[in-house]
C-alpha cells in the first residue's frame, strides 16, 4: 500500500528518528481519502502526473521603498532549535468524473546539530464536483477547531481543490509547530500577507499569536516575489557590501483585502549573490527579529541564502517520478482503476509547435 502516514530516514548525513504524532488528524487524512478513491472502482483514468505548485505571490504594494543601509547581522550559535513546515500537491490524471490528486506536507526541525522530521502522506483523493463540499469542509473542520471553522464554508472550484487541501495541511502543520515548538526559530514557505482566501486573516493571526505565546519567531522565505521598486525586483536591488545582511523595506500599503502581518525584508544570508524576500511578524521588536535572524544563522546551513532546514521540508514533501508510479499502481491494483493515455491534442494537431519544451 503507498499511503503511508509517517515515514523514517536515516542517511549518513542526516539522521531522522521515528516521528511521534500525537493528534488524529492524519487517520482522517487517510479516511477521506480511500473513501474518495472507492467511488472511482473500474473507472477509466487519464494519466496527467502534474505538479500543482502554489500560486505565484501577486503582491503589489503601494508607495515601497528600499532601504539602502544595509542592517549587518552576526551569527549567534547560542542553541536554537530551527524548525520549517512545507507541502506540495500533484494531479495524478483525470477520471470521467473529476481529478485524482495526492498532497503530502513534511515538518524538519534541526536541535543539537541533527535533522529530524515528521512526514505526512501521501494522501490520495479523487474530487468531483459531487464530493468537493464533502471532502473540503471535513478537512477544513478537522483541521481548525476555532469557532470561526462553522462558519468558515466556501468551497473552491474544483480545478483550485488540489492547492487549498495542500493549504489546509500545511495551516495545521503551522499551527501544530507553532503551539509545541518553544524558544525556536520557525520557517514558513511562502509570505506573511493573509486576506485571501486560503489564507483568512484571523487563521494566519491565530498562527502567529501562539507562536509568540510560546516565545518563537517565524520567519517566512518567498523563493519568488513580484514586489518591484522603479521596475526592479527588490531581491535584485543589492547594494555592494558583505553579507549577511537584511535590507529593510518602507511604505508597505495593500489594497484590501490583503492584510500584510509581517513587515518584509530583503535577506542575503550568505555569500552568493542571491536574497530572498522575507517576511517577519510585525509584532516582534525589531531587536527580537535581528537576533532570530542571527540565531538562524548560527544554527543552520544558509546556502544560497536560504535555510537548508526549510529546502529539506520542501525535498521531503516533493513528489518523486517513481512515487508517481507507485500511487498510480496502487489506485490501479487496489480500487480497479483503468489507466488510459489519451492522446495530447495540442501535440497531435499542431506537433513541436502546440506547447512550449516540446522538440
Amino acid at each position: 500500500m503507498v499511503i503511508e502516514q509517517y515515514t523514517i530516514t536515516t542517511t549518513p548525513k542526516y539522521n531522522f528518528p521515528q516521528p511521534t504524532p500525537d493528534t488524529p488528524l492524519p487517520q482522517r487524512f487517510l479516511e477521506l481519502s480511500i473513501n474518495s478513491l472507492r467511488q472511482v472502482h473500474n473507472t477509466p483514468l487519464q494519466i496527467n502526473p502534474q505538479p500543482l505548485l502554489h500560486p505565484a505571490p501577486t503582491d503589489c504594494p503601494t508607495q515601497l521603498q528600499l532601504k539602502r543601509q544595509p542592517l549587518t547581522l552576526t551569527p549567534n550559535h547560542q542553541e536554537t532549535t530551527i524548525a520549517a513546515v512545507d507541502t506540495s500537491t500533484i494531479k495524478i490524471g483525470e477520471t470521467k468524473t473529476g481529478i485524482i490528486i495526492a498532497i503530502r506536507g513534511a515538518t524538519v526541525q534541526r536541535q543539537n546539530r541533527n535533522y529530524h522530521y515528521t512526514r505526512l502522506g501521501p494522501f490520495i483523493f479523487h474530487v468531483t464536483e459531487e464530493n468537493k463540499n464533502a471532502v473540503y469542509n471535513n478537512l477544513e473542520r478537522d483541521c481548525f477547531h476555532s469557532p470561526h471553522s462553522g462558519s468558515y464554508r466556501f468551497t473552491p472550484p474544483l480545478m483550485q481543490m488540489p492547492t487549498r487541501l495542500a493549504s489546509l495541511l500545511e495551516r495545521w502543520l503551522q499551527t501544530r509547530l507553532a503551539r509545541t515548538a518553544n524558544n525556536a526559530v520557525i520557517l514558513f514557505d511562502g509570505s506573511l500577507t493573509s486576506g485571501t482566501i486560503d489564507t483568512p486573516v484571523y487563521r494566519m493571526r491565530e498562527i502567529l499569536s501562539a507562536a509568540r505565546r510560546n516565545h518563537n519567531t517565524v520567519l517566512a522565505f518567498s523563493k519568488a516575489t513580484s514586489m518591484r521598486i522603479n521596475g526592479y525586483l527588490i531581491t535584485d536591488l543589492l547594494p555592494q557590501g558583505e553579507a549577511p545582511y537584511l535590507l529593510e523595506t518602507l511604505g508597505l500599503r495593500f489594497k484590501p483585502p490583503t492584510v500584510p502581518l509581517g513587515d518584509v525584508y530583503v535577506a542575503r544570508l550568505h555569500k552568493a549573490n542571491m536574497a530572498f524576500r522575507l517576511d517577519i511578524d510585525c509584532e516582534i521588536p525589531t531587536q527580537s527579529r535581528m537576533d532570530a535572524v542571527e540565531r538562524l544563522l548560527g544554527n543552520d546551513a544558509l546556502q544560497n541564502s536560504y535555510p537548508e532546514t526549510l529546502r529539506l521540508a520542501h525535498i521531503l514533501c516533493t513528489f518523486t517520478a517513481n512515487e508517481v508510479l507507485a500511487m498510480q499502481h496502487f489506485i490501479t491494483r487496489r480500487h480497479g482503476i483503468q489507466i488510459v493515455n489519451r492522446p495530447d491534442m495540442h501535440r497531435l494537431l499542431f506537433g513541436p509547435f502546440g506547447r512550449e519544451g516540446y522538440a
